[in-house]
């Protein structure tokens, strides 16, 4: 087994039963189809191709990696592409603290902040900023109840930092991984080298 895989996730997975369906879709993609798939079992990149450079984002003094607690997901992806452009694509971001802790039950607005607070120390953590910001995706628990505040601070921290134009942004209803966020945030951030 992969040693990446947590204790939880190994007995979670022997409890696993594979329906036929299953089984048949996960030979299908070259998988095991009665049991978990070893790391690296799948073929790479076809002979020749090189991959896009990549490698993952940590702010580890406010935030901690996802996989610590059985997320199968990096906090944010940087990607180097060919012509000096790098693109940051910071995953969904919320009040979490650096050990993994939900902070702020219950307060949107401190929540929002900190989104906003570990947002801001991955992009740092690149040598970048919400300057080089071009989209956010904004996932709110109740849109109908927290928007008109999640908007006038999203507009009070845009005008302190002084951008123009504001990035790209979608606003969307969402049940969140945690019933106690309130909140989440992707970026998209692109760099010029």
């Amino acid at each position: 087994m992969n040693s990446l895989i947590t204790p939880l996730e190994r007995e979670i997975e022997s409890a696993v039963v594979y329906t036929e369906a299953e089984q048949a879709e996960r030979r299908a993609l070259g998988l095991p189809p009665c049991e978990p798939a070893p790391g690296g079992i799948l073929k790479q990149l076809p002979k020749g191709r090189v991959p896009v450079g990549k490698r993952a984002i940590q702010a580890p003094t406010v935030l901690n990696e996802a996989p610590e607690y059985g997320s199968a997901f990096t906090r944010g992806l940087r990607v180097d592409l060919p012509g000096g452009v790098t693109q940051l694509l910071i995953s969904g971001t919320a009040s979490i603290g650096d050990a993994g802790e939900t902070l702020h039950p219950g307060d949107f607005r401190a929540q929002l902040w900190r989104t906003y607070r570990n947002i801001t120390t991955l992009l740092a953590s690149e040598g970048a900023n919400w300057h080089d910001v071009v989209r956010t995706t904004c996932y709110l628990r109740d849109i109908e109840r927290d928007y008109a505040e999640f908007n006038g601070i999203r507009n009070e921290f845009f005008r302190a930092l002084g951008l123009n134009p504001f990035p790209a942004s979608t606003g969307i209803q969402a049940r969140l991984c945690r019933s106690d966020l309130l909140i989440e945030i992707e970026a998209l951030a692109m760099i010029i080298r």
